[in-house]
């Protein structure tokens, strides 16, 4: 697949390191030559300077045999114009980033008119999982499938929960939960579990189960779920308006600190039922004044991600609050990972996750796309979801689990049919019309044949 990318900021780069890792053929185009030369570094790929929205330049770039064309600068018309430009000139698909709330809201217009195959917004998609984290707030990270029916959900295990040394086959005979353990994050690594492994304390633990099932395993194990009320967000960008607005529709008290007085004004205008502080969310008598001590919530969305961290910290020092800090640099994620601060949201994760869900259906021609794509277990492995649409190509249906040839490191953790969540033994087959969850540290599975040796 020939895939063309304009931009290569945070966003650029992390999409073409993640594409790189796929069958495809990379070409990058930026104006600024210091930001090609940074991902030549670490992609393979066609460096082209000049303008996306040039046709002499996309040309260059291949756009008449092109697949896709992303376009991912800073500026959203230039974005726009891009994807505009391509479809007259190739006939590619094109994905466009929109940022401003205005175009973002006008997004199915703009896809109908200007033929954009997709539109993506990264702090809308930070937002929405960060309130997705609202849901089960004793969880440090939720991710969901088959339309929320299915949670893939993370947490780190205490001494006072009694799991030390509980085998992964003993945990649903002593919590009566049917759950699936399918990561395990610790000292020693990554790991993809057996029936056979032990949990230790201090283990950071994913695990899939229908999403009524994993409320009810967290209040089993001890871990109480009361929900969120209050929520004190420092840091004033597009991700806290996306994210109040949605906050303020459940009814959560949202109070937003930002030391700039203009973004303090315009978030007035926007959020109404926001209390809106113009103020620097690092002072910590601020921060007492306006009630860390009591909020059910505390996220950090300012533009340093040392920031973030450090204040995320200083509430989990002062608060019992849940605790969510935003963080850019992916340099140091695993001394990030390390500390004790609670939910961590990576923007640029979230958007190639989209995009990349995105190629692997466009590889498929079988009749089993990749649905849903989640990198878990610190980016080692995936979390996908599949629909079975063909039985005639589908080489796995009708087969016990058990008798099948799994590739190594592979777990179908979930099937959803018929309304029903079911955590599949070994007996249990897959049919046609279900939605799969695998979980695998195998790349680049874009069919559910691909489970197969």
């Amino acid at each position: 697949m020939e895939i063309i990318i304009v931009g290569c900021g945070k966003v650029g780069r992390t999409l073409a390191e993640q594409l790189q890792e796929e069958e495809t053929d990379l070409t990058l185009i930026d104006e600024n030559p210091d930001k090609l030369a940074l991902v030549a570094d670490h992609v393979d790929a066609l460096n082209i300077e000049g303008n996306g929205a040039s046709i002499s330049v996309l040309k260059e770039a291949g756009i008449d045999t092109a697949d896709l064309l992303i376009a991912v600068t800073g500026s959203d018309e230039l974005n726009l114009l891009c994807c505009l430009v391509a479809q007259k000139t190739g006939h590619c698909h094109t994905v466009a980033r929109v940022r401003n709330p205005v175009y973002f809201s006008e997004r199915s217009f703009l896809k109908e008119r200007l033929g954009l195959t997709t539109i993506i917004n990264p702090e809308y998609d930070a937002a929405r999982e960060i309130a997705r984290l609202f849901s089960v707030p004793t969880a440090l990270k939720v991710d969901s499938f088959s339309g929320g029916q299915i949670e893939l959900l993370k947490f780190k295990i205490l001494p006072e929960y009694g799991m030390d040394g509980l085998r992964i086959s003993s945990i649903n005979d002593r919590f009566h939960s049917d759950i699936l353990v399918c990561g395990i994050e610790n000292k020693d690594g990554v790991t993809i579990p057996g029936g056979n492994d032990v949990l230790h304390n201090g283990d950071s633990v994913s695990f899939l189960a229908a999403a009524n099932t994993a409320k009810d395993f967290f209040k089993k194990i001890g871990l109480k779920s009361a929900q969120i009320r209050s929520a004190i967000i420092v840091g004033g960008g597009p991700i806290t308006y996306y994210l109040a607005q949605r906050l303020i529709a459940t009814n959560v008290a949202v109070k937003i600190i930002e030391k700039n007085k203009q973004k303090c004004e315009t978030l007035s205008d926007l959020l109404p039922d926001a209390t809106i502080i113009c103020g620097d969310g690092t002072n910590k008598d601020l921060l007492m004044e306006e009630g860390l001590q009591n909020t059910g919530s505390f996220i950090t969305l300012t533009n340093m991600d040392e920031e973030n961290i450090f204040l995320s910290l200083y509430a989990k020092s002062r608060s019992k609050a849940k605790t969510v800090a935003k963080v850019n640099s992916l340099n140091f994620d695993d001394i990030i990972e390390s500390l004790d601060i609670g939910s961590i949201i990576y923007p640029k994760y979230i958007t190639a996750d989209h995009i990349l869900q995105y190629v692997r259906a466009m590889q498929n021609t079988i009749g089993s796309n990749v649905e849903t794509l989640f990198h878990i277990l610190d980016g080692k492995a995936e979390a996908l979801e599949f629909i079975i649409r063909d039985q005639s190509k589908a080489r796995v249906l009708g087969i016990p689990l058990a008798r099948l040839r799994l590739k190594p490191n592979l777990l179908v953790g979930c099937i959803y049919r018929d309304g029903k969540v079911k955590i599949p033994r070994g007996q249990d087959s897959i049919q046609l019309g279900d939605r799969v969850i695998i979980v695998t540290s195998q790349k680049g599975l874009c069919d559910i044949n691909d489970i197969l040796e």
